[in-house]
């Protein structure tokens, strides 16, 4: 059986520097917080959790005199003045796409533009933008829902950065049509594209596929219905534990890519453990 592991997977540039600055953080100190997960992965949340450092599910649930971790998705306007007037001390692990998202948001809003954000309504990334934005906008998920938008004088497009890209440009197409003046601004992370058109190449190579990271994260579950759509057997796992060594019997090529917030420890696990079936 050969196992074809995609070219680009696991930890983004961004992921990499939030968990660095979260685990230099635990050494450094004790009563670590972060405001929500530091990525969305349970296994290294468990693993940060065991050095010390806990998730708070509000500000409220941040005591003085603790230090405050700002997660790789970035917080809302509102929980960063709240923390800012607290007794705390905050260490900024925002991607700087994330930021530059946000910034590019306001600065189309402060143009005059209605904001359109292309993303996931719930995601924390998604809500982290929408809050920064003082004029209109507008949350939007699929292609379906730019068709439903009235017409605007001016519409200006921003994205999730973990979203598609071809889904990006052709929202973008839609909302030409719905305005006078349209600015685009791709925040699309580079990360991103690479790892979607490497999963691509490797599910259209393979029998079966397994997309490696946290359920709970937009940009795996993202990299799932990708390969899905091009390889039906595509299963999404947390970790090798969940592969079902019968789905491997009579199987050539099997494929692996990961999320950009999985740990290379969890990607190396499931690669050895096929190779490991490979080897009975």
């Amino acid at each position: 059986m050969e196992i074809l592991v995609a070219q680009h997977a696991g930890f983004c540039f961004g992921v990499e520097r939030a968990v660095k600055i979260v685990k230099n953080a635990a050494e450094e100190s004790e009563h670590i917080y972060t405001l929500g997960p530091i990525i969305h992965n349970p296994q290294l949340v468990n693993e940060l959790k065991n050095k010390g450092v806990e998730v708070a599910d509000s500000t409220d649930g941040i005591g003085d005199g603790s230090v405050v971790v700002l997660r790789s998705h970035g917080v809302e306007k509102d929980e960063r003045n709240i923390l800012e007037n607290k007794n705390v001390k905050i260490i900024d692990a925002i991607c700087p796409y994330v930021n530059k998202a946000h910034t590019e948001a306001v600065n189309l809003s402060n143009e005059g533009y209605f904001v359109v954000i292309f993303g996931e309504k719930d995601h924390p990334e998604v809500k982290g933008i929408a809050s920064y934005i003082e004029g209109k906008f507008e949350t939007i998920s699929f292609p379906e829902e730019a068709e439903l938008m009235t017409f605007k004088e001016k519409i200006g497009l921003v994205a999730q950065t973990t979203q598609e890209k071809a889904i990006f440009e052709k929202i973008g197409n839609i909302l030409r049509g719905k305005c006078n003046d349209l600015k685009i601004v791709n925040t699309i992370c580079n990360a991103t594209t690479l790892r979607q058109n490497a999963a691509k190449k490797v599910a259209a190579d393979v029998e079966i596929m397994f997309v490696v990271g946290g359920k709970n994260s937009a940009n795996t579950r993202r990299l799932y219905k990708i390969c899905k759509d091009i390889c039906s057997n595509t299963f999404h796992i947390e970790t090798k534990e969940e592969i079902d060594k019968n789905l491997l019997i009579g199987v050539n090529r099997v494929g692996v890519t990961a999320g950009a917030s999985t740990p290379k420890n969890i990607i190396d696990d499931v690669i050895e453990y096929l190779n490991g079936v490979n080897n009975e």
